[in-house]
């Protein structure tokens, strides 16, 4: 395939911007696309026109967009679908373009194709989750009668800005029911995977969704400040700093480090041995890329085994070839990021009250393999539970395991985007269930990477496109 153009798409519209700029694979060198960076008084003069777009998709029918995303799911898993003017992306072209400029493996990009196709494909059973059960495909009536109530349902926004990133395609998995929901959406792509959403968009396309559903628009920081501070409701994904900056903002929903644990309860103390290939693959899956991925393993006792039975057990993952079918670690293709981590971890070593348990099994933790930088899997053991390691996350497979008594680990864990808690205890369950610390509960043992759809993943997309208004109807 040739080197594609990739344009802003400006809610029906193409867009070449006479500013480009160019995405090369970190191996090579080679370029691999040209993106069409549009800057903020374009998205600013957009949003002054949203409205427009809004009314037109909402010509669209909840029945209508369920059909368009099914045949989507179809075509973005397995179509050749536009990715520049005259030129077709296949499934492959997709696989090997996002590898080569963010580092996953083959085989991660396609789970996260999996889990996006899944998405679109189940979106009656994700509504059905986020709406907790309403008919959804009444929502353009505007007022409807549902098991004795009478219900009226309106947007609270009429678009929604997401600010992606470029470090796991799956995210763009959390912003497609507001497609079904037929409300716009104002994308800004991460640098490095501008392939994704672009690539979600082109098969929504083809399958029959109106072009007033989305706005693409690959800009710098400055434009993707406006679409942070400008849209009325807005999807962000960042790091810890950018969390806090945007914490007091009510319109901004920020997809920072999740925290995500693993939690034994008392009563499995003396099995903790038995779990041990569940905590790794909630440490590992995708790379240990994901909020949802386990950053702290907490028992009731047998901390340092454990810690040094999971070691043992990470260690068996290496670094491979990005082709690889089994491989499970993704590339830094940016060595800064990749030094920095290696600097906080060595500083946070320093302190007193933590052990890398993995450093003797694994030697080096950064090491380079095929040409490109990994981080191999660490684990570290805390004896300090204010530590600054003990409640860390980091863009690779890194676990700390704390030993604490049961009944303060809930007053212990902070905020904790997925929780896992294996216990048959039943006062534990309930205050488990009753935490306000933990967002997503798992009860029993599910790792922490599994996602049932029909639950909201992080915070409810539906109530903060639509809210529920009180009514009286009079004949």
């Amino acid at each position: 395939m040739s080197i594609p153009l990739i344009p802003a798409y400006r809610f029906g519209e193409t867009y070449e911007s006479l500013d480009v700029t160019e995405i090369t694979n970190f191996r090579s060198g080679d370029p691999l696309a040209r993106v069409g960076s549009v800057n903020a008084g374009v998205i600013r003069r957009d949003l002054r026109r949203i409205d427009a777009a809004f009314t037109e998709f909402q010509k669209s029918s909840v029945g209508q967009m369920l059909a368009i995303c099914a045949r989507a799911a179809d075509l973005f898993m397995q179509g050749d679908v536009p990715v520049s003017e005259g030129a077709l992306q296949s499934p492959q072209d997709y696989v090997e373009m996002l590898s080569a400029t963010g580092g996953l493996p083959h085989a991660l990009v396609r789970g996260n194709m999996e889990k996006i196709a899944h998405v679109l494909r189940e979106m009656p059973t994700v509504l059905k989750g986020l709406t907790r059960g309403l008919d959804v495909e009444q929502l353009q009536e505007g007022v409807w009668q549902q098991d004795g109530l009478t219900l009226s349902y309106a947007p609270s926004t009429t678009h929604l800005g997401v600010v992606l990133p470029s470090n796991s395609p799956g995210v763009n998995s959390l912003w497609l029911p507001a497609v079904a929901l037929r409300v716009p959406v104002l994308l800004k792509p991460g640098r490095e995977d501008p392939w994704t959403p672009w690539r979600i968009i082109n098969a929504l396309l083809a399958a029959g969704c109106p072009g007033s559903a989305f706005g693409f628009y690959p800009t710098d920081h400055e434009g993707a400040d406006v679409v942070s501070s400008s849209c009325k409701r807005v999807i962000l994904f960042g790091d810890a700093k950018t969390v806090e900056r945007h914490t007091a903002n009510p319109n901004v929903s920020v997809h920072g480090p999740g925290y995500s644990k693993v939690i034994l309860g008392a009563d499995e103390a003396e099995n903790w041995e038995s779990h041990i290939d569940l905590m790794a693959d909630s440490v590992v899956h995708n790379g240990g890329r994901s909020c949802v991925n386990a950053s702290t393993i907490v028992v009731p006792a047998h901390g340092r085994d454990v810690a040094r039975r999971l070691a043992e057990r990470l260690a068996e993952v290496k670094p491979t070839s990005q082709d690889d079918p089994a491989a499970q670690l993704a590339a830094f293709l940016n060595l800064q990021v990749a030094d920095a981590i290696e600097a906080m971890l060595n500083q946070g070593l320093g302190t007193p009250g933590a052990e890398d348990v993995s450093e003797p099994l694994r030697g080096s933790r950064v090491v380079d393999c095929d040409g490109l930088r990994y981080l191999l899997p660490t684990v570290v053991y805390c004896e300090k539970l204010d530590h600054p390691l003990a409640k860390s996350e980091y863009l690779f497979p890194y676990v700390s395991v704390v030993e604490i008594a049961q009944d303060e680990v809930l007053d212990w864990i902070g905020p904790t985007l997925v929780g896992t808690v294996i216990s048959s205890d039943e006062t534990f369950r309930r205050a488990s269930a009753a935490c306000a610390d933990i967002d997503r509960l798992n009860l029993g043992a599910v790792p922490t990477p599994t996602v049932q759809w029909d639950q909201p993943h992080e915070g409810n997309l539906f109530e903060w496109l639509y809210h529920r208004r009180a009514i009286q109807v009079v004949s």
